[in-house]
Order: structure tokens, then sequence, then C-alpha cells
């Protein structure tokens, strides 16, 4: 749905109306969820008790967890509005797909059940221009179906069972390759083709999840032979990963005109990488156990619908650099990237004692990739590799151009050898037992509300003995 939204640009949930709120009525990203208490927020400003909520036997937290969409400071149950006759002029598959414990079957319907529930939702949620009674019956049964965000147990949004991990800011990949190559710092067909690996699907992880320092072989040049250890050079990925809604045959092609259409909605993502096991074992074959061992992923999917007002060109590539292959040249009109900010906070466990807040490591912009989500999914299908529903692209680390955006450990104290001062005087070349790295993601454009791509947090855990 293009959005139409100078009559809808408030909600009468209030929380959704403040500035830096994050989740405005023009968001709406999904998640999944269980509630941690039984407990209804009171969303009006009448004194009048809400609704009692349908009745759910799933909405303890052990059990199956709900899809929702994030409003304000709340979580609007999608089961629930189901179940309360709120979703009854939507058709009988896209009904089922919101009462999943994933988004795949929303994802299943497709663009136009996609825009219809976005805007179902947009008319429950938005503020009426006039207060009949029926109205605010219908406002307290919607009040009655929402948990506080704080209060919730997130789980993975979508079921994965395939993951790639791309390759796509030059930035990056310039500064990475001046470590190990400072006479050819790109290979000479970084300008021509998205450069991606396949990733581990089954080691993906919500935001939350603890990750363990991995074991791995390293092989240090002063040494005749590689041990097996665990990792001391432990670094995290500032990422965007993009969810494929639409799936396309065995052996056929999706041009880059129809690349759009594939993609559901993009959310946060961290690559955990192990550098001294990645750098012995991926050449010649590339990235293996140093990258397997876990990814977490954000609880929140932004749809595409909602980020159209965010939408920009790619930043312009250098005079010398190559025109792409006619099946990755995207229409001139098209406005591919998206002016989103994202950033990566680190907390250590010294930091944490003392009450000093997470710093912030790092922040660049997604319109700064070089190569655009859409000419990423046309180049995987264009051998005839099938893309599934729920299957993630992954952007690899962005950075920008300037100090201080640099997307992961490894740039930004250039392999180690300039190590980050803290706070409490501690020093960082690599993450150590006990960091917390959270990564954010936000834009903020003249006329709209500020909008957050929610958080992607996770906790090294010591080596397992």
């Amino acid at each position: 749905m293009s959005l139409p939204l100078e009559s809808v640009t408030t909600s009468w949930v209030g929380t959704a109306n403040e500035p830096g709120s994050g989740f405005p009525l023009q968001w709406l990203p999904y998640c999944a969820f269980t509630p941690a208490s039984a407990s209804r927020p009171e969303l009006l400003p009448e004194p009048t008790a809400p609704m009692a909520a349908q009745t759910d036997p799933r909405t303890d937290s052990h059990l199956a967890p709900h899809l929702g969409v994030g409003i304000g400071a709340f979580i609007l149950d999608l089961y629930q509005l189901q179940a309360a006759g709120l979703l009854s002029d939507l058709s009988a598959e896209l009904q089922s797909a919101c009462c999943a414990s994933h988004l795949n079957a929303l994802m299943g319907c497709g663009p136009s059940a996609w825009t219809a529930l976005r805007k179902r939702l947009l008319d429950l949620l938005k503020s009426p221009k006039s207060r009949s009674s029926r109205n605010q019956v219908q406002r307290r049964l919607v009040a009655s179906l929402m948990t506080p965000a704080a209060k919730a147990i997130f789980h993975k949004p979508v079921c994965t069972e395939n993951y790639t991990d791309f390759y796509a800011s030059w930035h990056h990949a310039r500064n990475v390759g001046r470590l190990f190559r400072p006479d050819r710092p790109l290979l000479p067909n970084y300008a021509w083709l998205p450069i991606g690996y396949h990733g581990r699907a089954s080691s993906l992880v919500v935001s939350g999840t603890p990750v363990r320092r991995p074991y791995g072989q390293r092989k240090l040049d002063s040494e005749p032979a590689p041990v097996f250890q665990p990792s001391d050079r432990l670094d995290y990925e500032l990422e965007v990963a993009a969810y494929i809604g639409v799936g396309n045959p065995l052996g056929s092609r999706v041009p880059i005109e129809e690349a759009a259409k594939h993609l559901f909605g993009i959310s946060l993502l961290n690559d955990w990488s192990a550098r001294d096991i990645q750098s012995w074992e991926y050449q010649p074959l590339g990235p293996f156990l140093g990258k397997s061992f876990a990814t977490s992923v954000s609880p929140w999917v932004v749809s595409m619908e909602a980020l159209a007002p965010y939408r920009t060109r790619l930043a312009a590539r250098a005079a010398s650099d190559p025109a792409p292959l006619d099946y990755l040249a995207e229409p001139e009109a098209d406005l591919s990237g998206f002016d989103i900010t994202v950033e990566a906070h680190l907390s250590t466990a010294k930091m944490r004692e003392r009450g000093i807040p997470a710093v912030r490591l790092s922040q660049a912009n997604l319109r700064d990739l070089y190569w655009s989500f859409a000419q990423m999914l046309t180049h995987h299908t264009s051998n005839g590799c099938n893309l599934r529903i729920g299957d993630i692209l992954a952007s690899g680390t962005v950075s920008g151009e300037q100090p201080g955006s640099q997307g992961c450990l490894l740039e930004m104290t250039r392999g180690g050898e300039d190590p980050l001062c803290l706070p409490t005087g501690e020093r960082r070349s690599f993450l150590e037992d006990g960091d917390e790295v959270s990564l954010r993601g936000f834009a903020n454009r003249e006329g709209l509300p500020l909008v957050s791509m929610g958080e992607c947090r996770g906790r090294v855990l010591s080596a397992r003995e």
C-alpha cells in the first residue's frame, strides 16, 4: 500500500503519537510474542475499563507464540484480533495466517493480502473522525487485545530455512580488504556482482539469546600448526536482513523489475564472527565455522510498505566502476535504497556494574550499500536457484566512509592494532566474555515521524569446557 497517510497521522493509542516513540501508526512492525503476564493495558483516556479479551489458552508464555504488530509501547495481538471477529472482512486464508506462530503463512498470502491487512490495522488504530458509541466500543475491544511490549517474551518472527549473507557494503569490503591485501583491497568481481555465501539457518537466534564463544582451529603466523581453542577474536557485524515473502520455482529467475514484489520486509541482524577461526579456514572456500555458531535477528520485521516513505537512491558508484550487467540494472526511477540509520552499541560487564550506559561504537546508513536487496535477490535466482518463503538475504556488514561508521571491530580496530578505549578505562580489540552488543536502527525524515527498527541484542558467554 503506497502510504497516503496525510489524514492518518495519529492513533488513539497515545504512546504511538509521542515524539521518539519509534512505533507510530505509520510503522506497525510485525513480531511473534507471548505476554509475560496476563495483565492488559488501559489505553483509553476514559476511566471505563476495557472489555475482557477473548479467552485463548495459548497466551501462557510456555505455549505457542502469537503474531503481533507494534504500536507505541504496545503489541496488538493478531490471533486475538481474529478471534474477536475484527478481521472478518479479510480472506479466510489471511485470517488463518494471522493465527499462526510465525510470519511465514502471512508472507505466503502475497502482496495484495499484505496490503489488505495493513489497511485494516490502520483503520482499527487510527484516531477516529467521530466519537460514536460504536467507535468507542471497538476501541475498547482492540485495547483489550494489547500487551505492553516491555512485558512481552519475543520469539523468532520467521521460520527461516535458508540464509544467505552478502557483502554489499563497498566501504566495508574496502576497509577489510586493505587489512589483508593493501595493494588490492577489492577483488575484480566486486563491482560486477553481489558477493555472498550460504550461511547456517539452524543457528539463527532471536535478539536477547546469549551467544556462546565458539571453539575452533586457529593458526598464528608464528606457529607451525593450528590449535583447537576458544576464539579470542570474537566480533559482531552490523547488518540488515531482508525476508523473502514470495518465493520462485526451481529453475526460474526473478527479473530485477519484479524483485521488489518478492520482498516482505527487513530486520536488524548481527552475524557474529570468530575472526581467528575465519581467517584460517576461509581460503579457498569462504566462511564456515567462524560464522555458523550464531546469528542474531531482531524480533521486529518492518514491512516494505511501511518503508516506502524512507526509500531513496543508493549512493552513486564511482565513475570508474562498470555499470551493472543488464540483468542487474535497476530502472532509472527506482528508489532501491533505504534512508535508515543503523548503529552498534557496546556494554561491558564492568559498565553495567557501575551503571554506565552502553556506548555507541558505530553509525552508518543503508543508503550507502553498493548493491540493493532487489539486486541481491535477482542475482541469487539468476541461475535458477529457488528462494523460499522466510529465507533471509543479509546485507553484510554496513559501514560508511566517515570515521565512526565502521560496522564491526575488525574494521574499527584495524584488525586489533588500535584498541577502543571505553568509559571504564577498559580496552577492546575484540569482544570479551560478558560484553553485550546491541544493534539499533531508525529513520527520521522531515515531515515524517521518527521510526525505529527496534533492537538486536546479544551477550557473550564464555566458551563451554
